[in-house]
């Protein structure tokens, strides 16, 4: 049976046990209410599932056992699927989460640099509009975390991921900073053009 429930778990991609643990707090909950919820909590240090997506895993947990569903009764004027976590599924997840050999390092993918990378393709203006664009956008996403703290501040259920927004908090407050001093950086480079200098000579820029 433990075998069973190991090729079980290995099998379930992080999107699964995001889901699962949505479920894992206090309540049950339809999967616009799973959505809404990872809109305001998970995307701003992982991602946020689509819709489909969402009720894709909640299928496969209910498959599973790890998930349980019942409709709504009469008294609401449309039907609503609710969903909650089962012992099997809480189970499989405190061991899911307890496993640091699954974290994995965390991966950057940052739109911005990678144009950046590219800024010989670029007229210096546009990379400059691109981050001063970024840093509205950052300010944005920092002013959404902090609604989302405010929210869930004080509510015991929700110690932990208060943990999470707030370091998510320091993150963006981070990233404006890294974004500004890019701005300079990009200052320097455009003042060092203008000046007479070694002239590169096309060999990639790797060690060896």
């Amino acid at each position: 049976m433990a075998s069973s429930q190991n090729s079980k778990k290995q099998e379930l991609p992080p999107t699964a046990w995001a889901v699962l643990g949505l479920l894992s707090f206090p309540g049950e909950r339809t999967g616009y209410e799973l959505k809404k919820w990872a809109d305001s909590s998970l995307r701003f240090f992982y991602w946020s599932p689509a819709i489909s997506q969402i009720y894709a895993e909640l299928r496969r947990l209910e498959e599973l056992g790890y998930a349980a569903s019942a409709r709504s009764g009469p008294e609401e004027t449309r039907a609503k699927r609710r969903y909650a976590i089962t012992d099997a599924g809480r189970e499989a997840l405190a061991g899911w989460a307890a496993d640091t050999a699954e974290a994995g390092p965390p991966v950057l993918k940052h739109g911005l640099l990678l144009r950046i990378w590219l800024g010989h393709l670029a007229e210096p203006e546009r990379l400059r509009a691109m981050v001063g664009e970024h840093l509205e956008r950052t300010r944005g996403e920092l002013a959404a975390v902090r609604e989302a703290v405010e929210h869930a501040d004080g509510v015991p259920q929700w110690s932990f991921p208060t943990l999470a927004l707030r370091w998510s908090e320091r993150q963006h407050l981070a990233e404006l900073e890294l974004a500004e001093a890019l701005l300079t950086d990009l200052d320097g480079l455009a003042q060092n053009r203008q000046s007479p200098g070694r002239q590169a000579d096309g060999d990639a820029p790797t060690p060896g």
